[in-house]
């Protein structure tokens, strides 16, 4: 059975070039393309234009990438998102997880990469690139105890991560916290060593995940 996918771009050249691209994979259906999350919302009406896949773009008009994401997640569960973006911008990509995004791709993507991705995607029903730590993100999408990690966590450990899913960066982290900047880069370092992670999204994502950000 082909997977079917619909693409969400307000830039038509970018949507009609991924709608080309994948007309060379057997496994891929594309079935429309929208300009913006409100063309979605309206076209999705119809049982039999839900998907499987979504190709989101995050900046849009009138309805965004982010928007579309939290719509999706909240009325069809059960459509996998790959987020679409220009660059590899933590922030968009930690928000755009909140919103319900699984998995992430630069526009610029190769051809070949592009299916792999969303083979990956639907297989295992997340795919985010190197730089994003898959391993967390496999993490996320499987049930796992962390009940014990957590009992290694400070409370300042603890109340670090509530920070890390914001747009504040270390400096402004440290300022909230009465801290030196050093002090919350020592909280980061050893998060990353408990939870064996390496990147600031990955802490973020564990966050998410273990009800921090709330």
């Amino acid at each position: 059975m082909k997977t079917s996918i619909v693409i969400v771009d307000d830039h038509i050249l970018i949507a009609k070039a991924l709608s080309s691209i994948l007309a060379n994979f057997d496994q891929f259906e594309v079935l429309y393309e929208c300009e913006n999350g409100k063309e979605l919302q309206d076209r999705c009406q119809h049982p039999k234009n839900v998907p499987n896949v979504v190709l989101l773009d995050i900046s849009m008009p009138i309805m965004d990438g982010f928007e579309t994401a939290a719509w999706l997640k909240a009325t069809h569960p059960e459509v996998l998102i790959m987020a679409l973006s220009m660059q590899n911008d933590e922030q968009s990509l930690i928000k755009m997880i909140k919103s319900g995004a699984k998995g992430y791709l630069l526009k610029n993507v190769h051809p070949t990469a592009l299916a792999e991705a969303l083979n990956y995607l639907v297989k295992n029903g997340y795919y985010y690139p190197e730089w994003a730590a898959n391993k967390v993100f496999s993490s996320l999408c499987n049930e796992s105890k962390e009940s014990d990690k957590k009992d290694l966590f400070s409370n300042r450990e603890k109340m670090f991560l509530r920070f890390t899913v914001t747009e504040m960066s270390y400096k402004e982290i440290a300022n909230q916290m009465n801290c030196s900047t050093r002090t919350v880069e020592g909280y980061r370092d050893s998060l990353f060593e408990k939870l064996e992670l390496k990147t600031r999204v990955g802490l973020a994502v564990y966050a998410i995940k273990n009800g921090y950000d709330s």
